[in-house]
C-alpha cells in the first residue's frame, strides 16, 4: 500500500483559505437585505478571523461578519456596517465597507505579505523593558517602520523597578542617545506607578497603540492606565527568559478622559526585509544631512571610500551605536528568501 503523501505548508494554506472563503460566502448569503438595518458607521474594536467586533456610535459592541468585498480590516478601522434584526450564532450584523485610512502600521508576514496591524493611529508607544533584556535593535526597527508612516513615536522604558546597577550604564547610554536624536522617552513602572501620569497625559484625545516584544509589560501598563479592564498578564518565562504572549489579537479601548488605546500582540522579532535600502535610510532621521554626499552614488556605507556616513561617524556627528544598528538592518534585508513578494 502506497504511503500517503504529506501535504506541503503551501497546500495546507490553500485548503485553509478555500474553506474560509466558503464559510465567508455562506455567511454572507445568510443575511438578506430585508433582515438588515440601514447602514451605520462604526469603529473596529478587534478582529477575529472572518468576524470583527464593531463599536456603534452609542458605545455598544456588535460581532459582525465581513463581506467578501472587504479586503482588509484591522483594529482602529472606521467602517460601514448593518445590524441584523436578529442575532444568529452570536453574529449581530455585517461589515460592508471600510473608510479610507488616515494612517496604517503594518509588518511583513512571509505568508500574507505586508500585514496591517492597526489603522488611523496618531501615536505609537514603543514599549521596551529591563526584563526581558533591553533590546535597542528592536526599538530601532520599530523607529524605521514608524518614520515611514508619519506617525509620532514615543519610547517607553518599562519595568524600571527591576533595573540593576549592572545594566544601568548600558541602558543609560542608549536612552540618552534616543533623547539626543529628538525622541521622547518615558520611564515607567506599573509596580511603582511611575510614568503612568506621563503616559496618561499623552493619551488624551488621540488614538494610540502600544507595540513591543512579548513580555515587556504592555498589558500590565494598560491595566495601570485602566484598572477596570482587568486584562490578563503573564510573567517572563523562567526557562527561556523570553516574554510570553498575553494579548493574542489587537484590541481597542476607550481611555476614561478621552482618546483610544490599542493594545497589540507582542512579537519576538520585527522584520524589515520588505523595505528597500532607501526606505531604511529614511528611518534614521539623524543621518539625513549626509545622504547624497558620498563619493560614489552606489555607496553601500560599509568600507566604501569617500562614504559621507562613515566620515560623520569619525567626526562624532553620528553615534557609532546607531550606525552599527543601521548596518545590521541593511544586512538583514536579504535574509528572507520571500523578499521578492514585497519588492
Amino acid at each position: 500500500m502506497a504511503k500517503a503523501k504529506k501535504l506541503t505548508k503551501g497546500q495546507h494554506r490553500r485548503i485553509k483559505k478555500n474553506l474560509a472563503d466558503k464559510l465567508s460566502k455562506d455567511k454572507d448569503l445568510a443575511w438578506q437585505d430585508s433582515e438588515l438595518s440601514e447602514q451605520k458607521n462604526g469603529i473596529i474594536v478587534s478582529r477575529f478571523g472572518q468576524h470583527a467586533d464593531v463599536e456603534a456610535s452609542n458605545g455598544d459592541i456588535f460581532r459582525c461578519n465581513i463581506r467578501r468585498t472587504v479586503k482588509s480590516i484591522v483594529c482602529g478601522d472606521s467602517v460601514v456596517w448593518r445590524q441584523g434584526k436578529e442575532t444568529e450564532h452570536s453574529i449581530s450584523g455585517v461589515i460592508e465597507a471600510v473608510h479610507e485610512r488616515t494612517t496604517e502600521l503594518a509588518r511583513p508576514d512571509v505568508y500574507d505579505g505586508l500585514k496591517p496591524i492597526a489603522a488611523n493611529i496618531d501615536q505609537i508607544f514603543i514599549v521596551s523593558s529591563v526584563v526581558p533584556a533591553f533590546n535597542p535593535d528592536i526599538i530601532d526597527r520599530y523607529l524605521v517602520a514608524i518614520e515611514l508612516t508619519g506617525i509620532k513615536p514615543v519610547i517607553v522604558l518599562n519595568k524600571i523597578d527591576l533595573l540593576s546597577a549592572e545594566h544601568q550604564e548600558l541602558i543609560d547610554i542608549h536612552i540618552a542617545l534616543y533623547q539626543e536624536i529628538g525622541y521622547e522617552v518615558i520611564f515607567a513602572s506599573s509596580k511603582l506607578q511611575e510614568g503612568i501620569e506621563n503616559i496618561t497625559a499623552r493619551l488624551n484625545d488621540k488614538t494610540s497603540i502600544f507595540v513591543g516584544q512579548s513580555g515587556v509589560g504592555k498589558s500590565t501598563l494598560v491595566n495601570s492606565l485602566m484598572p477596570e479592564l482587568g486584562i490578563g498578564t503573564k510573567e517572563v518565562s523562567e526557562n527561556s527568559g523570553l516574554g510570553q504572549h498575553t494579548t493574542t489579537v489587537a484590541r481597542l479601548y476607550h481611555f476614561p478622559t478621552g482618546g483610544r488605546l490599542i493594545d497589540s500582540p507582542g512579537i519576538r522579532e520585527f522584520g524589515l526585509w520588505h523595505l528597500s535600502p532607501e526606505e531604511v535610510d529614511q528611518g534614521f532621521i539623524e543621518f539625513q544631512d549626509y545622504f547624497g554626499y558620498c563619493k560614489f552614488r552606489d555607496c553601500k556605507h560599509q568600507n566604501d571610500p569617500g562614504c559621507a556616513l562613515q566620515q560623520a561617524v569619525s567626526d562624532g556627528k553620528i553615534n557609532p551605536l546607531r550606525f552599527a544598528s543601521y548596518q545590521r538592518i541593511l544586512a538583514s534585508l536579504g535574509d528572507n528568501k520571500l523578499t521578492s513578494r514585497f519588492n
